[in-house]
């Protein structure tokens, strides 16, 4: 009896709505990041890393029962102990939580900064996946305009030194304090329960617990009843026009641009006073790359004092496909040895170099003369050829296919750390 013939094995696929970033992806990427970590520094946020899970509870309570998000979004699992746990949908309730348990309050105002990956079961589209990654601001315990207005300025800042600000707009909006929001939603209660047979399901489903969210539908059957609902300017307290007042005056005297969205919300009960997004229409239906607001409500919901609070989040996924529109080239030198035996040269040389500082591309395998198409393709423009010693004079030669200012300079950099005299000049 012959054994069965073996089964091939199946190649493993990624899991739908993730990614694998490689190559030119993944240096917009890194580089988004890099920015990022720079421009808080230049605010003074100081750094955190945050668990990828919580418990359950922490976003259900913070993002609402009703919300997509927790009804139909979480990736939730029960723990071998029997928890329910939640890998986090995004970084604010987690930061909310922590600020709590970890008596972060000794440091209010404390301005947190952090990035990494988040889980939400969604419809994978351009620029939104199950596994994304977001950076994330915010400023825990400042109940002033001002701190707003840094926060924004903050994320103006970061835009402009990505490169990506042109045809990026500031949306801005307030919701007003908890009177003028109470008031704003009553009015909206009324209005829309007239009209509601004709509202969407899911606005149908928001008409009582979260109306605010009704004129955020993207279904069209809502349009011609968003457009003619009651905004938040007829309900504000004289308190609450200073407020939003404040925060646009700074804003002007920042240089900031801003343009007024009177419809731009957030559905949950703790958001206070500022709204805002920056979007483009570079990014097709998906137009939103970074947006916030304050929340002053938030950690009293989860159990904790009353702490005003204000932050932002941004996809860098997003903020990535903008930025591969620019481009950027870093000078990269070639470590070229010209027979096999000078392999063991070449490599102490590139080791010296790179502690110098000096980006060295070096290649493992391939015939010596060869490299240099193979490392010119991966982006290295200029060349150290390592000879022998036997002429300590001509013991290395640097070339380069360009005369730009940047391989000028690292050319002066290379000679003046392996020392002048070793080349052949």
């Amino acid at each position: 009896m012959t054994d069965p013939k073996p089964q091939p094995i199946a190649t493993p696929q990624a899991i739908r709505g993730t990614q694998d970033i490689f190559g030119a992806d993944a240096e917009a990427f890194a580089h988004v990041v890099e920015t990022f970590e720079r421009v808080r520094k230049l605010y003074r946020f100081r750094r955190v890393e945050m668990p990828v899970f919580e418990k359950t509870a922490v976003f259900s309570r913070s993002l609402g029962e009703t919300t997509d998000v927790v009804s139909k979004e979480m990736y939730s699992f029960e723990d071998r102990g029997g928890e329910s746990l939640t890998l986090r949908p995004e970084f604010t309730a987690g930061l909310a939580r922590a600020f709590i348990t970890d008596g972060w309050q000794q440091h209010a105002p404390l301005k947190v900064a952090t990035h990494g990956p988040l889980f939400r079961y969604e419809r994978p589209q351009k620029g939104r996946y199950r596994q994304f990654h977001q950076l994330d601001a915010e400023i825990i315990g400042a109940g002033e305009p001002q701190a707003d207005v840094e926060l924004l300025v903050m994320a103006d800042q970061l835009l402009k030194e990505l490169g990506i600000s042109d045809g990026v707009t500031l949306m801005l909006n307030t919701l007003g304090d908890g009177a003028s929001r109470d008031a704003w939603r009553t009015a909206l209660v009324r209005y829309f329960r007239d009209h509601a047979a004709s509202l969407s399901e899911d606005s149908q489903a928001r008409l009582e617990k979260n109306p605010l969210r009704i004129l955020d539908s993207k279904d069209p059957r809502d349009k011609p009843f968003t457009a003619d609902a009651p905004m938040i300017d007829e309900f504000l307290s004289g308190e609450a026009q200073d407020f939003f007042g404040a925060v646009t005056s700074g804003l002007d005297a920042a240089g900031v641009a801003w343009t007024r969205a009177p419809a731009l919300v957030r559905g949950l009960d703790y958001y206070r006073h500022t709204a805002f997004e920056f979007v483009t229409d570079r990014l097709g239906a998906q137009g939103t790359v970074l947006g916030g607001g304050r929340y002053d409500g938030l950690i009293e919901t989860l159990g904790g004092p009353h702490t005003p609070a204000v932050g932002w989040a941004a996809g860098i996924e997003r903020l990535a496909m903008l930025v591969g529109e620019v481009e950027q080239i870093e000078p990269a030198l070639a470590i070229l040895p010209e027979s096999d035996d000078l392999e063991l040269k070449a490599s102490a040389v590139a080791a010296q170099l790179r502690r110098a500082g000096i980006p060295c591309w070096t290649a493992f395998r391939q015939n010596p003369k060869k490299r240099i198409t193979k490392a010119r393709s991966d982006g290295a423009f200029s060349a150290l050829y390592v000879r022998s010693e036997e002429n300590r004079s001509q013991e290395f030669k640097i070339t380069s296919v360009s005369t730009t200012d940047e391989e000028v300079e690292l050319a002066k950099r290379v000679m003046a750390i392996l020392g002048e005299d070793r080349f052949g000049l």
